[in-house]
Protein backbone atom coordinates (compact mmCIF):
# COMPACT_ATOMS: atom_id res chain seq x y z
CA UNK A 1 0.00 0.00 0.00
CA UNK A 2 1.55 3.43 -1.12
CA UNK A 3 0.62 6.66 0.21
CA UNK A 4 -0.08 9.17 -2.41
CA UNK A 5 -2.19 11.37 -0.19
CA UNK A 6 -1.38 15.07 -1.52
CA UNK A 7 -0.63 17.25 1.99
CA UNK A 8 -3.60 19.75 0.73
CA UNK A 9 -7.11 18.33 -0.93
CA UNK A 10 -9.08 20.70 -2.38
CA UNK A 11 -12.86 20.47 -3.58
CA UNK A 12 -13.10 20.33 -7.45
CA UNK A 13 -15.00 23.63 -7.21
CA UNK A 14 -14.36 26.62 -9.11
CA UNK A 15 -13.97 28.68 -6.08
CA UNK A 16 -11.39 26.30 -4.43
CA UNK A 17 -9.56 26.55 -8.49
CA UNK A 18 -9.48 30.43 -7.84
CA UNK A 19 -7.96 29.94 -4.48
CA UNK A 20 -5.50 27.92 -5.27
CA UNK A 21 -4.10 29.96 -8.43
CA UNK A 22 -4.26 32.89 -5.78
CA UNK A 23 -1.95 31.21 -3.45
CA UNK A 24 0.33 30.14 -6.29
CA UNK A 25 0.99 33.68 -7.60
CA UNK A 26 1.47 34.74 -3.79
CA UNK A 27 3.60 32.12 -2.97
CA UNK A 28 5.45 31.57 -6.24
CA UNK A 29 7.44 33.31 -9.40
CA UNK A 30 5.03 32.09 -12.25
CA UNK A 31 6.17 32.87 -15.70
CA UNK A 32 3.86 31.05 -17.77
CA UNK A 33 0.29 29.31 -17.65
CA UNK A 34 1.86 26.06 -18.62
CA UNK A 35 3.92 26.86 -15.12
CA UNK A 36 0.80 27.13 -13.26
CA UNK A 37 -1.16 24.23 -14.26
CA UNK A 38 1.50 22.25 -13.84
CA UNK A 39 1.40 23.85 -9.89
CA UNK A 40 -2.04 23.40 -10.16
CA UNK A 41 -1.99 19.76 -11.23
CA UNK A 42 0.42 18.51 -8.41
CA UNK A 43 -2.29 19.79 -6.05
CA UNK A 44 -4.92 17.56 -7.81
CA UNK A 45 -6.47 20.19 -9.99
CA UNK A 46 -6.72 19.77 -13.68
CA UNK A 47 -7.60 22.60 -15.68
CA UNK A 48 -7.59 23.90 -19.49
CA UNK A 49 -5.33 26.66 -20.88
CA UNK A 50 -8.63 28.59 -21.64
CA UNK A 51 -10.42 28.40 -18.09
CA UNK A 52 -6.86 29.17 -16.65
CA UNK A 53 -6.78 32.15 -18.91
CA UNK A 54 -10.23 33.45 -17.86
CA UNK A 55 -9.28 32.59 -14.15
CA UNK A 56 -6.46 34.91 -14.46
CA UNK A 57 -8.14 37.39 -15.84
CA UNK A 58 -11.24 37.45 -13.24
CA UNK A 59 -8.60 37.40 -10.48
CA UNK A 60 -6.73 40.40 -12.35
CA UNK A 61 -3.62 38.87 -12.39
CA UNK A 62 -1.70 40.27 -14.91
CA UNK A 63 2.12 40.07 -16.10
CA UNK A 64 4.37 42.11 -14.42
CA UNK A 65 8.59 42.71 -15.16
CA UNK A 66 9.96 41.49 -11.41
CA UNK A 67 13.14 43.81 -10.11
CA UNK A 68 15.74 41.38 -11.77
CA UNK A 69 13.97 41.53 -14.71
CA UNK A 70 12.61 38.57 -14.69
CA UNK A 71 8.42 38.58 -16.44
CA UNK A 72 5.97 36.59 -13.93
CA UNK A 73 2.19 37.13 -12.77
CA UNK A 74 1.16 39.14 -10.00
CA UNK A 75 -1.91 39.94 -8.12
CA UNK A 76 -3.28 43.16 -6.89
CA UNK A 77 -5.20 46.15 -6.91
CA UNK A 78 -4.01 48.94 -8.96
CA UNK A 79 -2.56 51.53 -6.67
CA UNK A 80 -3.99 54.55 -8.28
CA UNK A 81 -7.61 52.95 -7.25
CA UNK A 82 -8.94 54.59 -4.25
CA UNK A 83 -11.73 53.82 -1.44
CA UNK A 84 -14.88 55.60 -2.70
CA UNK A 85 -17.94 55.73 -0.99
CA UNK A 86 -19.87 54.12 -4.41
CA UNK A 87 -17.19 51.54 -5.63
CA UNK A 88 -16.80 51.93 -9.46
CA UNK A 89 -18.42 49.46 -11.75
CA UNK A 90 -15.48 47.67 -12.48
CA UNK A 91 -15.23 46.78 -8.93
CA UNK A 92 -18.89 45.87 -9.35
CA UNK A 93 -18.61 43.76 -11.87
CA UNK A 94 -15.65 42.03 -10.60
CA UNK A 95 -17.50 41.49 -7.38
CA UNK A 96 -20.44 40.46 -8.74
CA UNK A 97 -18.95 37.43 -11.07
CA UNK A 98 -17.41 35.97 -8.48
CA UNK A 99 -19.49 35.97 -5.94
CA UNK A 100 -23.24 36.07 -7.68
CA UNK A 101 -23.28 32.06 -6.81
CA UNK A 102 -21.71 32.30 -3.27
CA UNK A 103 -23.87 34.54 -1.47
CA UNK A 104 -26.51 33.02 -0.53
CA UNK A 105 -27.81 36.63 2.27
CA UNK A 106 -27.32 39.09 3.00
CA UNK A 107 -28.47 40.98 6.48
CA UNK A 108 -27.49 44.29 8.39
CA UNK A 109 -26.86 44.13 12.06
CA UNK A 110 -25.92 47.40 14.07
CA UNK A 111 -22.24 47.77 12.35
CA UNK A 112 -22.30 44.45 10.91
CA UNK A 113 -23.19 42.94 7.53
CA UNK A 114 -24.04 38.90 7.95
CA UNK A 115 -23.59 37.37 5.04
CA UNK A 116 -24.44 33.75 4.16
CA UNK A 117 -22.97 31.19 1.78
CA UNK A 118 -22.89 28.03 0.90
CA UNK A 119 -20.56 25.71 3.39
CA UNK A 120 -17.00 25.80 3.11
CA UNK A 121 -17.63 29.42 0.54
CA UNK A 122 -17.21 31.57 3.63
CA UNK A 123 -13.45 32.32 3.12
CA UNK A 124 -13.56 32.89 -0.30
CA UNK A 125 -16.08 35.20 0.00
CA UNK A 126 -14.58 37.11 3.05
CA UNK A 127 -11.41 37.76 0.60
CA UNK A 128 -12.64 38.89 -2.29
CA UNK A 129 -14.42 41.42 -0.14
CA UNK A 130 -11.19 42.42 1.72
CA UNK A 131 -9.52 42.79 -1.27
CA UNK A 132 -12.01 45.20 -2.52
CA UNK A 133 -11.62 49.36 -1.36
CA UNK A 134 -14.88 49.71 -0.28
CA UNK A 135 -15.17 52.93 2.21
CA UNK A 136 -16.51 51.71 5.42
CA UNK A 137 -15.34 48.43 5.50
CA UNK A 138 -13.13 47.54 8.19
CA UNK A 139 -12.47 43.95 7.48
CA UNK A 140 -14.05 40.47 7.73
CA UNK A 141 -14.56 37.52 9.95
CA UNK A 142 -15.28 34.17 7.71
CA UNK A 143 -16.79 30.86 9.05
CA UNK A 144 -17.76 27.81 7.35
CA UNK A 145 -20.93 29.60 5.39
CA UNK A 146 -21.07 33.04 7.09
CA UNK A 147 -19.00 35.82 6.86
CA UNK A 148 -19.20 38.90 9.47
CA UNK A 149 -18.30 42.52 7.04
CA UNK A 150 -17.26 44.91 9.94
CA UNK A 151 -18.14 48.41 8.94
CA UNK A 152 -17.34 51.95 11.12
CA UNK A 153 -20.98 52.40 12.08
CA UNK A 154 -24.12 50.97 11.87
CA UNK A 155 -25.58 53.49 8.61
CA UNK A 156 -22.30 51.96 6.63
CA UNK A 157 -23.04 48.48 7.44
CA UNK A 158 -26.93 49.42 6.01
CA UNK A 159 -25.62 50.55 3.24
CA UNK A 160 -22.99 47.74 2.65
CA UNK A 161 -25.38 45.07 3.28
CA UNK A 162 -27.40 46.72 0.45
CA UNK A 163 -24.89 47.23 -2.06
CA UNK A 164 -23.96 43.99 -1.43
CA UNK A 165 -27.02 42.50 -2.37
CA UNK A 166 -27.40 44.47 -4.98
CA UNK A 167 -23.95 43.81 -6.50
CA UNK A 168 -24.59 39.62 -6.25
CA UNK A 169 -27.93 40.27 -7.46
CA UNK A 170 -27.10 41.87 -11.61
CA UNK A 171 -26.44 39.42 -13.90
Amino acid sequence: MTDQTPALQRPATRAARLSAIEQALLTRIVTSQSQLSQILADQGIEVTQATLSRDLDEIHATKTRLADGTVAYALGRQPEESASANPDAKTEQQMNRVLSGLVTSVAAARNLVVVHTPSGAAQYVASVIDKQPIDGVLGTIAGDDTVMVICADDDYAKQRAQWLLDVVSKG
